[in-house]
């Protein structure tokens, strides 16, 4: 195998055991994990995969592509939580390895002193040290960040929207230095993808783009006046633009017909996921999750009064430091920097992709401190072409690595102990039978739907707590799970064949702690 094609299987592979340890005894935690993953495994039981349902409800939050990488992992490892969360672990080793393949293209252009065509370069420069340093510094840094450490575990959308972003903002990065003409093919694809991932979030590159063009468009126009004849000649000679040309290179970004390939490629699902819900799946999903979303808080995340809102303006220029951690530490070199040198059109392009994702997000009411992941990489290779001035070590990468890796190993079966649903269901899964109904009442966590399921063929009834009486009186097997403090007053005689559970945990969602109780009948009285 080339040294080339080997450095980066063995970054997969590297990446991929980092993120996947500890995922085989970690559940599903927060609410949205185990939405995807019983979602998902609707779509199996249904064999419908352009609508997406939870609990036999539909699932409007996101696209499908998610829910098709998890069922393609349910196929290969069976459903349980190390499936749902393994299409996420390879989301974020492609991550770097799209990093450590592009930070060496940034890092060879550097070396050459301008932007110009890249086969030429190629053929006249050798990979030098500098530039392969840019490249596995910009994976390393955003492997060993905090929030790529907790979402690269995560059975949620976000990895693969960061990839196809990442993917998009290189191969526009390509086409404005009048790069490959392929790298079309990979720009517009990947806005597609990644709107199938999770939205209209995933076209910010295009932002990026139009925001830094004529940056690319002046930096050309002056390498080109500044070549000798005999580096005209050798261009030209390799089939590269002439220099009369060199400066509309970099408008080969085929927008309209590359617009058109990506809005074809969403319609391909979206037009019968339209259709089959009467157009609910675009309300919803757009209306509510994207419009409803930016101009007012969803769940308690975020702020309802203007004074709240702006005072939480700053969130992730905060926040910035806890989610890039241990590397924010470096982020006022990295501004000062900045500021004091020369910044080339490729570092002008990366800060304007980072700000863009800031800003939008920023002015988004509904907040979570993750929204900016996909910023993380353009962040890291920012970074990763200065690393010698601050003074990145491999030590400081080391200790980040042993760091992460011990909580991941030592971290999961403390947090299996806190998690009440999953509890319930080792517990009792002597006694489930496929036929029973369940219902819970005030803790009603989707967590319940995904672990429950595994043994019941029925869907979770959400109740108030004084309807639990009335429920479990009903002919049939059935359980319901209410809470420790209300079984007195709804249950005041416990028939002896009544099989009772309790668990004691906390409700990450609501960061509250939950006292819980299972009762259940297997026979029909």
């Amino acid at each position: 195998m080339p040294a080339a094609i080997r450095n980066y299987v063995l970054l997969f592979i590297g990446c991929l055991a980092f993120h996947l340890a500890g995922t085989w005894n970690l559940p599903l935690i927060d609410r949205d994990e185990p939405r995807f993953a019983e979602a998902s495994r609707e779509m199996i039981e249904r064999g419908d995969f352009v609508v997406p349902f939870f609990n036999n409800e539909y699932r409007f939050d996101k696209p499908p592509l998610t829910y098709w990488f998890h069922v393609a992992s349910y196929r290969v490892f069976g459903e349980n939580d190390f499936a749902a969360r393994f299409p996420t672990a390879i989301a974020g080793a492609l991550v770097a390895v799209v990093l450590m393949a592009w930070g060496t293209r940034v890092g060879h252009a550097a070396a050459l002193g301008q932007d110009g065509s890249w086969r030429a370069g190629s053929m006249r420069y050798e990979r030098n040290s500098e530039a392969c340093a840019t490249g596995v510094w910009a994976a390393v840094l955003f492997t060993l960040c905090l929030q790529t450490f907790l979402h690269g575990k995560a059975a949620v959308a976000d990895m693969w929207l960061v990839l196809f972003v990442t993917l998009a903002h290189w191969a526009g990065w390509e086409l404005l230095r009048g790069g490959n003409a392929r790298f079309f093919w990979v720009l517009y694809p990947s806005l597609a993808l990644g709107f199938l991932a999770k939205g209209p979030i995933a076209w910010t590159p295009l932002l990026t783009i139009a925001s830094t063009r004529h940056l690319f468009d002046r930096q050309r126009r002056g390498a080109a006046t500044t070549m000798g004849p005999r580096e005209q000649y050798e261009r030209a000679f390799h089939g590269d633009p002439t220099i009369a040309r060199v400066a509309q290179e970099s408008q080969r970004l085929f927008f309209i017909p590359g617009s058109l390939l990506a809005i074809a490629l969403v319609c391909a699902w979206a037009v019968p996921a339209l259709q089959r819900t009467r157009g609910e799946f675009f309300y919803v999903g757009i209306g509510r999750h994207v419009i409803a979303r930016s101009f007012a808080p969803m769940e308690g995340h975020g702020a309802n009064s203007l004074g709240a809102y702006l005072a939480l303006s700053p969130l992730y220029f905060v926040t910035v430091f806890a989610s890039f951690f241990p590397w924010s530490i470096k982020l006022p070199a990295l501004v000062r920097n900045m500021r004091l040198g020369h910044r080339d059109a490729s570092d002008n392009f990366l800060l304007a992709g980072t700000l863009t994702i800031f800003l939008i997000f920023t002015l988004v009411k509904t907040k979570l401190p993750h929204y900016t992941l996909p910023a993380f990489p353009l962040l890291a290779l920012l970074m990763a072409r200065r690393w010698q001035r601050l003074k990145l070590s491999r030590a400081m990468a080391w200790c980040a690595a042993v760091l992460f890796l011990a909580i991941a190993l030592i971290a999961p079966p403390f947090i299996s102990r806190l998690t009440p649903s999953k509890m319930l269901a080792n517990a009792s899964r002597a006694v489930l039978r496929g036929e029973m109904q369940f219902a819970a009442a005030e803790y009603t966590e989707p967590s319940l739907v995904w672990y429950f399921r595994r043994d019941v063929h029925g869907f979770m009834t959400p109740l108030k707590v004084k309807e639990a009486a009335g429920f479990f009186g009903q002919r049939g097997p059935r359980f319901i799970i209410v809470p420790t403090k209300s079984v007195p007053k709804l249950f005041p005689r416990i028939e002896p064949e009544w099989r009772i559970f309790r668990a004691q945990g906390w409700d990450i969602a609501k960061a509250a702690r939950v006292d819980v109780t299972m009762v259940a009948k297997e026979n029909d009285e």
